[in-house]
């Protein structure tokens, strides 16, 4: 079946990675964008560039840090307005830092925590009542292979809070189930970006062209999940759900 033009779509955390690689792609595809994240200086650049690059198509660009929450409803209300409906809205904007539970960083692993779910949250909240007011649209959360288990050291808070984040779209895609909104959930595996190289050594590493490529190529065809890329992370999803602590340890 051939999926709809959802023309309209706002990202947030679109000043860099993920965010950016899509909007980049997205723009080239002719569809018009609201560009979300803290870094506006970035945002203005990126917009810049893809006016030059795509001069048919719109691209407002919005300063916004999604754990100012009353900044969430009000930007997402008046894109919506001005470009006369936002069709899809990309939950993306999130934060990688944290450290092991328990020595001393609570703050980082707060901040993570209130961000990747409190944060997703708000932008849940302020998409979901503009697409149950026109009763369509299409809500993209963007978790990680990590929300499938728990994981040890500095990726505790933070797998905790992408398998949150897998939960509340999975909720949000039942209340609307059997009407015109569509809830995708984003599952992206290692995916080169700024998180991935303050980490260091990442094992499967994909390649940023590679990785954007399969997040829009999933996200367009509006499944209930995706893993991204398909391969290898789909069949490793499946080995990491019934693998045994002590083997969980060595593949995380």
């Amino acid at each position: 079946m051939t999926q709809k033009f959802r023309r309209n779509i706002l990202i947030t955390g679109a000043s860099s990675g993920l965010g950016e690689g899509m909007a980049r792609l997205f723009a080239a595809k002719g569809h018009n964008l609201v560009l979300c994240a803290r870094r506006v200086e970035n945002l203005e650049t990126i917009a810049k560039q893809l006016h030059e690059r795509h001069p048919d198509i719109t691209v407002l660009v919005r300063q916004l840090d999604v754990n100012d929450h009353d900044a969430v409803f009000r930007v997402f209300a008046e894109t919506n307005s001005e470009l006369g409906g936002l069709d899809r809205i990309i939950a993306n904007a999130g934060l990688g830092k944290g450290q092991p539970i328990g020595t001393g960083y609570f703050a980082a692993n707060k901040q993570t925590a209130e961000t990747n779910f409190i944060g997703l949250l708000a932008q849940c909240e302020a998409a979901m009542q503009i697409f149950r007011e026109r009763n369509d649209g299409h809500l993209v959360v963007v978790a990680s292979v990590s929300a499938v288990r728990g994981a040890g050291g500095n990726l505790t808070t933070y797998a905790a809070s992408k398998a949150a984040a897998a939960h509340l779209a999975e909720g949000i895609r039942l209340s609307v189930l059997g009407t015109p909104i569509k809830v995708t959930t984003l599952l992206p595996g290692y995916i080169e970006s700024e998180m991935t190289a303050r980490a260091g050594n990442t094992p499967l590493l994909t390649s940023a062209e590679k990785g954007h490529r399969a997040m829009v190529d999933a996200i367009e065809k509006e499944p209930a999940s995706a893993y991204v890329p398909n391969l290898p992370w789909l069949p490793l999803a499946q080995v990491l759900k019934v693998s045994p602590l002590p083997v969980l340890k060595r593949l995380l």
